[in-house]
């Protein structure tokens, strides 16, 4: 292990025997500065493993080094010896509160400067190997998480082509509408996570259809309004399905399920909510699927263009759709074509 020693000392002679002391430890590498202002800007740009400094400097004095030394992201426990003279008890206090680990005595004895070294040596390769231990065991539980993420997540897209297999709507239907939603929270700035919570959430919205009668989801004309009430409750159904899962990305899909046809001015259904009290996912999934189901066609209906599609969404924006969500959508038309040309019918 390649461990960085700062030696900070304004007179040459007592800065070349440290170093040179210093370059005896094992896998050291001694870096020496006479003026504390140099060494405190090599510090700005790295991380040490042990400080070496005298008290009495020219500018800046070695405890107003630990101090802004100590302000550094990172560096609050790298370990410092501060050299002082005996007698400068005051100082050493001052020099405890600021950051300061131990003390060396001036005139350094040989002794002395090895046995204190030392101990702070094996203190920072201690706390090395902590960082690394705990940085590999990150890097496990990050891969394990994303491969339970990526297997949850075919999990979610077949349980979706089962629906599928019952409905008019292709599997590409979902996988647009999974890239469009992200693409609106990407341009409405919702973090991350959240839009891959999204993202993965989503292909369930219409899981509730398998439970509707073929008659009914299959039917070439438009549906009656006993037909319509009995399909509306594929929301409900979806929720059903999904809720109560201890999968925050399929409890994330409830609730698109459950009102990704609700309106912005509550005459959606099935609960009628208004403005923001619809979950942000849903307002986004209906803006998405609602555009890629009339661009895309079917058996009983054809696809509109691109243009009248888009209308519908602007004529829409206040009453059907969050205004947000419809600006967002159409601030990168370029993205949008993209997916759709990546995500053809099947």
């Amino acid at each position: 292990m390649k461990l960085d020693v700062i030696v900070i000392d304004d007179t040459s002679v007592n800065l070349f025997l440290t170093s040179h002391l210093i370059s005896k430890f094992d896998g050291c590498v001694p870096k020496s500065f006479t003026n504390p202002q140099d060494g405190l800007a090599w510090c700005a740009e790295h991380v040490p493993d042990l400080i070496i400094i005298d008290y009495m400097m020219p500018e800046m004095d070695g405890i107003e080094f630990i101090r802004r030394f100590r302000a550094f992201p990172g560096r609050e426990d790298i370990p410092v010896l501060m050299v002082t003279a005996n007698d400068q008890v005051e100082t050493r206090h001052r020099a405890l509160e600021a950051g300061a680990n131990d003390f060396l005595s001036k005139p350094i004895d040989k002794v002395e400067l090895v046995a204190r070294t030392r101990n702070m040596l094996s203190l920072r390769r201690s706390q090395r190997n902590l960082i690394d231990n705990a940085t590999c065991l990150a890097l496990e539980v990050e891969k394990a998480t994303a491969e339970i993420r990526a297997r949850e997540r075919e999990t979610i897209i077949r349980l979706s082509k089962a629906a599928d297999y019952r409905d008019p709507e292709t599997g590409s239907h979902i996988l647009r509408v999974s890239h469009f939603s992200k693409l609106i929270a990407a341009n409405m700035g919702l973090s991350e996570q959240d839009q891959q919570m999204l993202f993965n959430a989503t292909p369930m919205h219409d899981v509730g259809k398998v439970g509707i009668p073929d008659h009914i989801l299959l039917k070439p004309g438009r549906l009656d309004a006993a037909e319509f009430e009995i399909m509306k409750q594929h929301a409900i159904l979806g929720f059903n399905i999904l809720d109560g899962s201890q999968s925050v990305i399929l409890q994330a899909a409830a609730q698109i399920a459950l009102s990704h046809h609700e309106k912005y001015d509550g005459s959606g259904y099935p609960q009628g909510l208004v403005g923001d009290a619809i979950p942000i996912f849903a307002r986004i999934c209906a803006v998405a699927d609602v555009f890629d189901a009339l661009t895309s066609e079917r058996p009983y209906k054809k696809a509109w263009d691109d243009v009248r599609a888009v209308a519908l969404l602007r004529e829409g924006s206040g009453h059907h759709f969050d205004p947000a969500c419809v600006d967002a959508f159409l601030l990168n038309w370029d993205e949008v074509v993209a997916i759709r040309t990546r995500f053809k019918e099947e």
